[in-house]
């Protein structure tokens, strides 16, 4: 259910979700996740009731969502499922981590508190896979809007609880970035960290951040509003020579592609801001209002490495003479350093340079499934030795059983061991397909020789010319590894 927003009061409404947002290009949501244990001096009731209160806070809440729960006794419903778990696996709820919270971050002006919220729903939904319980609260007291998520370690069915592994920030950081780049919004692409590896916060995070779609869009219009069009069709045929595409839509509704983007821009208040709606535009044209303002932070147009300057229009900028010749020389040499990068690549072809960019993503596709048989072939070695040193622990105490003549005393007090064998013996049988069983240190060596053989696609893929990235700087996210066993008696 879509969020609501929240002037003084709370109001709940089924299920509520938020989440963070980011852009594709410009600066971008930030997450981070920490795990909440009982507090010392307060109940399990009392430690979650003082760090939801937090969240709901009406002074500082601009937006609410839920799935599973109602924020406002969500304490409660939290500890209902914990007992239920507790009853039926006797663990205690005061062991390990009662919920988490995920925090994320926006840039100033880039969404609105409602669809902060939303994204924050869909990023919980889809890291807790609708789950676990959750809700997710909007705060916009600071200078930019972001979320907390909470949601109970324990699965709604109690058939599990939540564990936080190795990675678990990356993953969510991942799983953030592409929810917002599907709604178009600003990632963070090479964040700064904490000296401890975590990402910081977008309020620590500084940095240059190119502009988003939204925010280029915002200052095309302002730059061909500033030259003045006679009306407003003169205006779109400025928008079209800055490099826009224009859409025309029924009801006279307008949306601008901006160069490199996927999605049209809806020229309206509601996705650009105050001052950004068709009659608007046409007020400002007409001489009837002023030009529309950039949302708070918004940042300024950047230059990128490379570019050419345009003499043109800085001289009718009031440029002199001096400032011509200086532009002259940097373009002419700008011109230079692009020509001689081609010619020494041999690229001065444009289809010998989409050739070896083929050639180079062929080659890492090729590469990339070469590592995925690898990765396959030692998981199974994995598996197998796994597999066999169980059947080596357990096997005397078989042997002790079929000597008892299948004793059920015996069955009774070496149950776990006899299980363990059955389950080894199954899992030899099923990886060995009806082969013979290798010696352990044949299957050592099979599996040292696959780790090898598993490194050089990784170290090939990630020096593939064409920067092929399978995962992040072309490595493997997830790599089984052979854990070491000892000798195994046969």
């Amino acid at each position: 259910m879509s969020p609501i927003l929240i002037p003084d009061v709370f109001l709940y409404f089924g299920t509520f979700s938020p989440k963070v947002p980011t852009r594709g290009g410009a600066t971008t949501a930030t997450t981070y996740i920490r795990p909440y244990k009982q507090a010392a001096g307060l109940s399990t009731v009392q430690t979650m009731e003082e760090r939801f209160a937090y969240g709901l806070n009406p002074q500082k809440l601009g937006a609410v969502s839920s799935h599973l729960c109602d924020p406002a006794t969500a304490a409660a419903e939290f500890l209902l499922v914990k007992s239920e778990y507790q009853a039926a696996t006797a663990r205690l709820v005061e062991r390990g981590a009662l919920f988490f919270q995920i925090r994320q971050a926006f840039p100033p002006g880039e969404v609105t508190a409602e669809e902060a919220n939303k994204l924050g729903f869909e990023t919980a939904m889809r890291w807790t896979k609708g789950k676990y319980q959750f809700f997710v609260c909007t705060h916009t007291d600071k200078g930019h809007i972001h979320n907390h998520i909470y949601f109970n370690s324990t699965a709604f069915d109690c058939s599990r609880k939540f564990h936080n592994f190795l990675g678990s920030s990356f993953a969510l950081r991942r799983l953030s970035d592409r929810v917002c780049l599907e709604h178009d919004l600003s990632v963070i692409q090479n964040p700064k960290q904490h000296s401890k590896g975590r990402f910081l916060h977008y309020g620590q995070w500084i940095g240059d951040k190119p502009p988003s779609a939204q925010q280029r869009v915002r200052l095309a219009i302002i730059a061909a509003l500033e030259k003045k069009p006679a009306d407003f069709a003169a205006f779109l045929r400025l928008m079209e020579e800055s490099g826009f595409a224009v859409k025309r839509g029924r009801g006279g509704v307008v949306s601008f592609l901006a160069p490199g983007q996927d999605k049209y821009t809806r020229l309206r208040a509601s996705t650009l801001g105050a001052g950004f709606d068709p009659e608007d535009i046409r007020a400002v044209i007409a001489g009837e209002r002023p030009l529309p303002e950039l949302p708070k932070g918004a940042p300024p147009p950047i230059r990128q490495v490379g570019l050419i300057i345009d003499i043109q229009q800085r001289m009718a900028e009031g440029k002199g003479p001096a400032y011509e010749r200086w532009a002259k020389v940097y373009n002419l040499k700008q011109m230079a350093a692009a020509l001689q990068f081609l010619q020494e690549n041999n690229l001065t072809d444009y289809d010998a340079l989409a050739a070896k960019t083929t050639a180079a993503v062929d080659r890492a596709h090729a590469l990339a499934g070469e590592l995925q048989t690898t990765e396959a072939a030692l998981s199974k070695v994995s598996g197998l030795m796994g597999a066999v040193v169980d059947y080596a622990k357990a096997r005397p105490v078989f042997d002790g059983y079929k000597a008892a003549r299948y004793s059920k005393k015996y069955l009774a007090e070496h149950e776990a061991e006899l299980a363990t064998y059955r389950a080894a013996r199954a899992a030899m049988n099923e990886l060995l397909g009806g082969e013979k069983l290798p010696k352990m240190d044949a299957l050592k060596k099979t599996a040292a020789g696959a780790g090898g053989q598993e490194k050089g696609p990784l170290c090939r893929v990630s020096a593939s010319p064409a920067g092929y990235a399978g995962g992040r700087g072309g490595q493997s996210q997830h790599r089984p590894s052979a854990r070491p066993y000892g000798r195994a008696h046969r």
